[in-house]
């Protein structure tokens, strides 16, 4: 029996008649176990993270914001690609048994870490605001400044009641916006299973003002 070969119109029958290759059973079996060795999303696998001295890639900013102040700048370990990706690793190794079912992260740097941990845990991201910054209704909580006060604000409706929530933050120093969202978690309904920052500044003892929960912090000053 013979099979014609169709060729559409204005096209070069060379390119028409190739033929994709094809993979053979063997280069299936290695693929897949190539794959079975990544880490999945959602459900971290316990891997073996090389160890890297973050301090390095913090940079010191003495006098910032204002005279006698040493300003730790991340942007600096922000635009390390291997610093960066280090960082969330250690964090989403460090909340991987947590259970967590979304990361609450704060304005402003809270954004950058919580949102790339959350899609490294394969969860959803809260964001809490300044206020005046969230269109729908929203729970407050207040926290002490030096001089005065401020709030944060979170949706209503960003977690439904008993999830599992871990607040994400750069840095943990007097502990006042940590434990205003953790205000804002339990406003919700919702359970607070833990908090993880990439930076804690211990002589402040921050973690006092927080609920008993874990705490996990890469780099302590």
């Amino acid at each position: 029996m013979t099979i014609a070969r169709f060729t559409p119109p204005d096209v070069n029958p060379s390119i028409a008649t190739t033929a994709a290759p094809a993979f053979t059973n063997s280069q299936n079996v290695d693929l897949q176990a190539n794959a079975n060795q990544l880490p999945m999303v959602g459900s971290l696998r316990s891997i073996r993270i090389p160890a890297m001295d973050l301090k390095t890639l913090i940079r010191d900013i003495p006098d910032f914001p204002k005279p006698g102040i040493l300003f730790r700048d991340i942007t600096t370990l922000l635009n390390n690609p291997d610093g960066l990706r280090y960082t969330i690793d250690r964090l989403a190794d460090s909340c991987g048994d947590l259970n967590v079912e979304y990361v609450a992260g704060m304005e402003s740097r809270g954004f950058i870490f919580g949102t790339a941990l959350a899609y490294r845990l394969g969860v959803g991201f809260i964001p809490v605001r300044k206020p005046g910054k969230l269109p729908a209704p929203t729970f407050s909580g207040e926290y002490l400044l030096e001089y005065g006060s401020d709030r944060l604000e979170m949706h209503q409706d960003a977690v439904p009641p008993d999830s599992r929530v871990l607040i994400v933050d750069d840095l943990i120093a007097t502990g006042g916006t940590a434990a205003a969202t953790a205000k804002l978690i339990e406003q919700a309904n919702a359970e607070l299973v833990g908090f993880a920052f990439v930076i804690e500044l211990t002589f402040l003892q921050g973690r006092k003002q927080l609920p008993d929960v874990p705490i996990h912090t890469l780099v302590q000053y």
